[in-house]
Parts: structure tokens; sequence; C-alpha cells
């Protein structure tokens, strides 16, 4: 793997300064050995999936190259969220980083602890929109869609509920 494999990692924190939480993780994907930062989606503010009573989060995408194995990749996103306080106390709860490994090249993987793609990445609305901003063409494994017409496939009730704002990272 001399090029390393196109990968896409989610980003989202309500806890806390967001956006530094956000920015830390950046730089820290930006140092992470074998990791090459390529593109960055737009920040979006989202409404809470899974478990609704809690802040918005603040959500996007980072698009990079990865020379490595994914379950390496899955332990630094994980050693990022700790070292910015992550703890995981209930499913779906708030976070003050949550790094999520939604795509590795075209693989689609099925390890304990890691399912690649993201197996809920064609239900969020947080994902979706980043994705489609930038990687509009890329075809995703599993559904052998891209972001947009799964997109297309939501139901207005569901884009609704999940409402995304696109602000400003600073």
């Amino acid at each position: 793997m001399p090029q390393g494999r196109e990968v896409f990692i989610g980003l989202g924190c309500n806890l806390g300064d967001c956006r530094a939480n956000l920015r830390f993780a950046l730089e820290g994907l930006a140092v992470l050995p074998g990791y090459r930062p390529l593109a960055l989606s737009s920040l979006y503010l989202t409404a809470p999936v899974g478990k609704t009573d809690q802040a918005d989060f603040y959500n996007a995408v980072a698009r990079g190259k990865y020379e490595g194995a994914p379950l390496e990749l899955l332990a630094g996103l994980q050693a990022l969220e700790q070292a910015r306080g992550r703890e995981r106390v209930e499913r779906w709860g708030p976070r003050t980083l949550d790094l999520d490994l939604l795509l590795f090249g075209r693989e689609t993987l099925d390890l304990p602890g890691l399912q690649v793609p993201h197996p809920r990445l064609n239900q969020r609305v947080f994902v979706l929109a980043p994705l489609m901003e930038i990687a509009p063409d890329l075809v995703l494994p599993r559904w052998e869609m891209t972001a947009g017409e799964l997109w297309d496939r939501l139901p207005a009730e569901e884009k609704a509920r999940q409402e995304a704002k696109r602000i400003r990272w600073e």
C-alpha cells in the first residue's frame, strides 16, 4: 500500500468547546502516523439522533489517505477521543469528541469493534450532507450509491427531524 487507501472520518462533538475539540481532532489527524489529510467538509450543526434529549452536535467529515490497517487507524482515532476526555457512558450520549471511521477504501469490514462502511451511514444526515459536499461522485461500498443518491432515498420527515445547518468553522 505505498499510496494508502482513501478514508473518510466522521467528526462530532456536543460537549465543551466543540470547535476547539474538533480542531484538536484535525490537528491530531494531521500528525497521525500513516494519515494524510486531503479535504474537510464544512461544519454542520445537527440535531442528535438516537438519544434526542441532549445538545445539538457539531459535525464534519474529513477525507484522507491512510497507509496501514483499519484497526490501527481506529486505535489512533480512539486515542484522540480519549485525549480530549471522551467517556463512553451511554450509547448515542453526549461526547466531547466522536471520531468514526466511515469508509476505508472500498472495503467492507465486520470486525469486533469496527464495521466499515459505518452501518448507519445511509441514514445519517450529519454524514450524508458533508459527504455530498466533499465526495459527490464517490460510490459507497455496501450500497453502491453516492451520498446524494442515499440522501434522495431518505424520507423528508427524517431529513427534517435530523436537521443539519451548515455553519462556519470560525
